[in-house]
């Protein structure tokens, strides 16, 4: 338990330091990324997912997000781009209410 703590304080910290040299053109994209990783710490927090599982969707959150600092590097998201992370988004969406709700929980 302790050690999914660590993993989640340091995804939460290396998220948040590229969103201050960020340009704010994608503010939705941004409030998603943050109500999925609220929605990971509350299933760990409930014991809903596991260490394994929320080790796993933190890579990927921490995928979308490489994928949106990409896109924010050349100070223009296109539409395009913004397309393809909120796909991702949506994938990872399903992944988060899949492994919250399967029959896998945290030892208590």
């Amino acid at each position: 338990m302790k050690s999914v703590k660590i993993v989640t304080a340091a995804v939460i910290a290396a998220s948040a330091f590229p969103v201050f040299a960020q340009t704010t053109s994608t503010p939705r994209i941004d409030q998603r990324q943050a109500n999925q990783q609220q929605r990971i710490d509350q299933g760990v927090k409930s014991g809903q997912l596991n260490q394994k599982e929320a080790a796993r969707l933190e890579k990927g959150q921490a995928r979308v997000q490489k994928m949106e600092d990409k896109a924010v590097a050349d100070g223009k998201v296109t539409a395009k781009e913004r397309r393809r992370i909120e796909a991702a988004q949506d994938k990872q969406s399903r992944r988060i209410a899949r492994e919250k709700h399967d029959k896998q929980t945290a030892k208590k």
